[in-house]
């Protein structure tokens, strides 16, 4: 058994057995209590891309969220105002801008990280990318700069409501919304503060020059708060972890993080519901019926890691998305796993010691030790 397999069995004992299974019975197969499963990439790109499958519905996203965020965010919208506020958000999250901003949040971390392996230092990877992650969400909703301690504690109120979420969830619990909100309300303090000082060398200011209004700016830093932390923070040590179990020489680094993202699938289900009915190959599907692309299906289905093997277009960053709903963070996701990465990189680092961690969402390591080789 390789070590991607162990985290996912970590992290979904029963879960992840019954995904892998329900790859073998087809593209696409009816589950009772569970929705409509796709395992088929090219499938799941036509269901992403057509917009008779709503995140807004029942057992969409929207039905998880929205009690939370509130009904004007991303995560849960669709149609001319979904539209009309990815346009909006759009300017924030250019490939230079990220670039820019990831260097100032992780110039200092970086060089603390470097200079602790240039010793021969043992570090955890995973302790490492949760303060990391956690400062440049930090300067994201508003806050300037701020100690490992507290971005620690903000990437742990984060990981803490993404954990609510199973594969079996429909919506969350009152409990679960009432906790969720008590973190979210505070993330939209920061993000209210930052936006009504408008100042636009900040993400929040220039949500306010954009024509955001405090709301539209509020939910997108609870957003970003929620899906910008994890999938980086997880991703990076298990990047390294398949470079190292691999022995794959980096000659192209982007080329690498996309085949790692594709055996990793930092989105491994996707939820869609039916607003018109439709067919998703040959089942039909009626309004109302819940839609779960198991997008880690149909990226297995490629084969093992290898960096040298380019993508089909059907798979391409589909972990990511598709169409209208493309990942907006996506340019700062990559902007923050190409920091860390080329210092790591230039370290040639090996892993040492590593344990997988249990009962979270996104299945990662609760530790990875590595040390400069």
């Amino acid at each position: 058994m390789n070590h991607e397999t162990r985290l996912h069995l970590a992290a979904h004992p029963f879960a992840y057995p019954l995904v892998r299974l329900l790859a073998r019975l087809g593209p696409v197969v009816r589950v009772p209590g569970l929705g409509v499963v796709v395992n088929d990439a090219a499938l799941a790109r036509a269901v992403l891309t057509d917009e008779r499958f709503r995140k807004d519905g029942p057992g969409s996203p929207g039905d998880l969220w929205t009690p939370v965020l509130g009904p004007s965010v991303l995560l849960n919208m669709e149609g001319p105002p979904h539209l009309a506020l990815r346009r909006k958000l759009m300017p924030l999250f250019t490939p230079a801008y990220v670039s820019a901003l990831v260097g100032d949040v992780l110039a200092e971390p970086l060089g603390r990280l470097s200079a602790r392996l240039e010793r021969g230092e043992t570090v955890d990877l995973v302790d490492a990318m949760r303060s990391m992650a956690g400062a440049v969400i930090c300067r994201v909703i508003g806050l300037g700069e701020v100690s490992e301690a507290r971005a620690r504690r903000l990437f742990a109120d984060g990981e803490r409501v993404v954990a609510m979420v199973s594969l079996r969830s429909r919506r969350l619990s009152d409990r679960q919304v009432a906790v969720a909100r008590r973190v979210l309300d505070g993330i939209g303090e920061i993000a209210r503060a930052a936006y009504e000082a408008g100042d636009e060398s900040t993400v929040m200011g220039r949500m306010r020059a954009q024509g955001l209004s405090a709301a539209e700016a509020r939910g997108a830093a609870g957003a970003f708060f929620l899906t910008g932390t994890e999938t980086v923070a997880t991703f990076v040590p298990r990047l390294i972890a398949l470079l190292h179990d691999h022995r794959t020489p980096v000659a192209d680094l982007d080329r690498a993080i996309e085949e790692a993202m594709r055996v990793t699938t930092p989105t491994p289900v996707m939820l869609r519901s039916v607003g018109t009915a439709a067919r998703i190959g040959r089942v039909p599907v009626r309004p109302g019926d819940r839609v779960l692309i198991a997008t880690h299906n149909c990226a297995r289905a490629h084969g093992p890691f290898d960096p040298s093997r380019p993508h089909p277009p059907e798979l391409r960053r589909l972990w990511f998305g598709a169409g209208p709903h493309f990942c907006i963070g996506y340019p700062l996701a990559l902007a923050e796993i190409r920091a860390v990465a080329s210092v790591l990189l230039s370290h040639n680092v090996r892993v040492v010691r590593r344990r997988p961690a249990r009962g979270v969402l996104i299945p990662t390591y609760a530790h990875l030790w590595i040390r400069a080789a």
